[in-house]
């Protein structure tokens, strides 16, 4: 840890010496009112200050230049001002904002196209979320929140360790690639641990694409992705502390500091810290309900200024978490024993990324990042030991030629992965060096045309090949469609630390040349606005509809063998096909409104035998109702959402809980008072129907009162057989999951911000 302090500080002496620097400050107004959450953006240098209740925003240390300003506000049109910036002077400016008769979401996004633009000019539909957005139904960290999002579920894949990944669409986690500040951060083994130690007091903003994006993301981008974009430490306050904790004896902290070092470089640290220690078992089976956990996440960022006035930023994470589920009575002396039983996993992970502009006309970026993942886990009396490394480089060129807006880039990923199971008899190393082009061309400002190609090599799977188009179309009232077309891949690593492959000792068997899986997807959307009465009441409407086709997909087989784990490429095709609507509500009385609903069909067809996608929901439903009484001082949420029946995996033939699940849903409500100067207090109740999946089952864990299978018998086929201790011929098993098996809580916290 010491190491990494230095080398951060080593990098905040590099580039001393400037001019003299100057200061833009100004205040955001309609009519006579200040504005409030009015993002200002100074470009190029990529900065950006969000307006207080006040309307004021103010930028430090500007070094000599010519720059544009844009203000940015949802139902309000962007005010644009150029300003040439002279050694040691101050300049005060004030932005009128005019109601929108067009566009009402203009957010910046980059994850679409790889460069910033405002979110209706994007030639791919980005959803754009806001801490705002996630503060309505606060959560320790990024993977709960994400809940919130229509067509986007936390999938928890185990009742005992609470492990989960992302569904986008319904697709499964490892179709999703999430990045941290557009780098691959988390994929991979942290796709199951990585996500829950994000502070969320760092995001700026999340943005979702839901489709392939491999042409530009390269591979794991097969199903979509999501782009945790974290703040700049000039655009932070100088402290701000985020402290909640539940009934259920959870507690969460998040504080961050930002503050400038020397003459050229400011500095952003964020701490997360979550402790749960509070063993509970409200079903009565013997088992933690809730995994117990202790994290702690540490971020530091550092925005370097130069002369040239060029970006380079360079962040860091470390991670640590002691976690554990299991019988009521395991402690660690138990550890790795099998005398009570217990899953216990011990995470610790650091991760390096940054972004350095050439010193050229051109623009020109180098973006880079490094993880190194070492977990050490016990599953009753089975190990499981893993090392993961990645490192990424890329190199992009935004160039403009007339009409065409093109983008190149080429791009270098190695991975290094180890485990003790018998799928991994010797470490993995893959080497996977890329390029790709992007072109953009505006007819008329009406018509829009993007075409892209990307070309990978990898060391096991030879040429990779990945092309997309899109066309976009704005109407003269600001309609907006878009259709897009493109393709997907994914190489697979074949680790895991699935409970069954972690059941004795298995031969591992690949059958063939295993072949990367592919997808092929078609997507169309509209975005449509509406305007009424006086004082900017907005609905926003965005549909899409989309069909994703898989080939080669790998799933490893335990089945047909107990002594083998087979691999291969999948006989047949999978497909995943459906629909989605957004709506956006926002009235002058300080009621907002956002609602999605998604209607879907995901399936695979081996052997011209069709079945459902395991875990996967035909419909979903999120809702974020929020009301503000001015004269209280009061913010109301209501947010909830609601899944329809999933195929889930049963223990054996006999197994008595039901195949499909029910229908639930989870609602929450929360009161945010903003009396006080700087403080907000807030609190509320989660899960107001106290809904768990355990309700109305015989038991949720098969074999929850013999983990350890000492009591079953086994056929000569190595299958379970049924006795009259075991009438149902089951094994230990925790699988039988799909949401987290915690009920009713009321929660209470404070927020401060300086």
């Amino acid at each position: 840890m010491m190491n990494k302090y230095i080398l951060f500080l080593f990098f905040g002496t590099l580039f001393q010496g400037l001019n003299a620097q100057s200061v833009i400050k100004g205040r955001v107004v309609s009519g006579n009112k200040a504005m409030e959450g009015t993002e200002v953006y100074l470009l190029p240098q990529d900065s950006l200050k969000t307006t207080e209740s006040n309307g004021l925003f103010e930028f430090l240390d500007v070094v000599p230049g010519n720059y544009q300003l844009v203000a940015v506000k949802a139902g309000y049109e962007n005010i644009f001002t150029d300003i040439e910036v002279k050694t040691d002077s101050t300049y005060s400016l004030e932005f009128k904002m005019v109601p929108l008769k067009e566009d009402i979401m203009e957010e910046m996004v980059i994850t679409g196209t790889m460069k910033p633009v405002s979110r209706s000019q994007s030639m791919i539909p980005v959803e754009v979320y806001t801490p705002a957005f996630f503060k309505k139904n606060p959560t320790s960290n990024v993977f709960e929140a994400l809940e919130m999002v229509n067509g986007v579920r936390p999938q928890v894949n185990c009742n005992v360790c609470n492990t989960g990944d992302i569904h986008i669409n319904g697709l499964e986690g490892p179709y999703t690639f999430v990045l941290i500040d557009g780098m691959p951060i988390v994929s991979g083994l942290s796709t199951v641990y990585g996500l829950s130690g994000i502070p969320n007091s760092l995001i700026q903003r999340v943005e979702v694409v839901k489709g392939p994006a491999s042409s530009l993301y390269g591979s794991e981008a097969v199903g979509g992705l999501i782009n945790i974009i974290t703040k700049t430490p000039e655009n932070a306050p100088l402290f701000s502390a985020d402290v909640f904790g539940t009934s259920w004896g959870e507690v969460n902290t998040d504080l961050g500091v930002s503050t400038k070092v020397g003459k050229s470089a400011n500095l952003l640290l964020g701490v997360n810290y979550f402790n749960y220690s509070n063993p509970i078992d409200k079903n009565k089976d013997g088992f933690t309900d809730l995994t117990l956990q202790d994290r702690i996440s540490v971020f530091q960022k550092w925005n370097f200024k130069r002369k040239s006035n060029k970006l380079f930023s360079v962040a860091g994470r470390y991670f640590y978490e002691d976690r554990w589920g299991g019988q009521m009575n395991w402690n660690k002396g138990y550890r790795g024993g099998d005398e009570v039983y217990g899953e216990s996993i011990y995470t610790s992970r650091y991760e390096l990324l940054g972004t350095y502009e050439l010193p050229v006309e051109e623009k020109m970026l180098f973006s880079f990042s490094y993880t190194d993942h070492d977990q050490n886990s016990v599953y009753g009396d089975v190990p499981y030991l893993a090392k993961q490394k990645i490192a990424f480089g890329q190199l992009t060129w935004d160039k403009k030629f007339g009409r065409h807006d093109m983008l190149f880039g080429a791009a270098l990923r190695y991975q290094y992965y180890n485990d003790n199971t018998p799928a991994t008899e010797t470490a993995e190393q893959t080497t996977m060096p890329g390029v790709f082009v992007q072109d953009e061309i505006d007819f008329d400002g009406k018509h829009s045309l993007l075409l892209g190609a990307r070309y990978d090599y990898n060391n096991n799977h030879g040429n990779i090949f990945t092309p997309r188009a899109a066309y976009r179309y704005k109407s003269e009232k600001g309609d907006i469609l878009r259709l897009n077309a493109g393709t997907g891949f994914r190489v697979v690593n074949l680790f895991t630390e699935d409970h069954a492959a972690l059941t004795g000792s298995r031969d591992v068997i690949v059958v063939g040349d295993l072949k990367p899986e592919q997808s092929y997807n078609v997507n169309l959307s509209y975005l449509k606005n509406w305007y009424f009465g006086d004082g900017g009441n907005v609905i926003q409407l965005e549909t899409s509809a989309w069909y994703t086709y898989f080939t080669n997909a790998i799933i490893p087989d335990y089945d047909t063998n107990p002594n083998q784990i087979i691999y291969s490429n999948l006989n047949g095709y999978a497909v995943s096909k459906g629909m989605s609507a957004n709506v956006d509500v926002v009235f002058s009385n300080g009621l907002k409104l956002i609602l999605g609903a998604t209607l879907m069909d995901v399936s695979t067809t081996e052997d011209k035998i069709k079945q459902r996608q395991m875990l996967t929901e035909q419909f979903s439903g999120n809702w974020a109702i929020s009301y503000t009484i001015p004269t209280w001082n009061m913010d109301i949420d209501y947010t909830g959402s609601m899944y329809g029946p999933m195929r889930l995996p049963l223990a054996s033939e006999w197994d008595p809980r039901p195949e499909y699940s029910k229908t639930y849903s989870v609602q929450n409500i929360q009161l945010t008072y903003k009396g006080f100067k700087n403080i907000q207090i807030y609190g509320g109740v989660k899960n107001l129907l106290n809904w768990t999946p355990a309700k109305g089952l015989p038991f949720l864990i098969a074999g929850a009162n013999d983990p350890f299978d000492k009591e079953v018998q086994f056929g000569p086929d190595g299958n379970a057989l049924r006795t009259p201790g075991n009438p149902y011929g089951l094994t230990f098993s925790p699988e039988y999951v799909y949401a987290a098996n915690q009920g009713i809580r009321t929660f209470l916290g404070i927020r401060y911000h300086f």
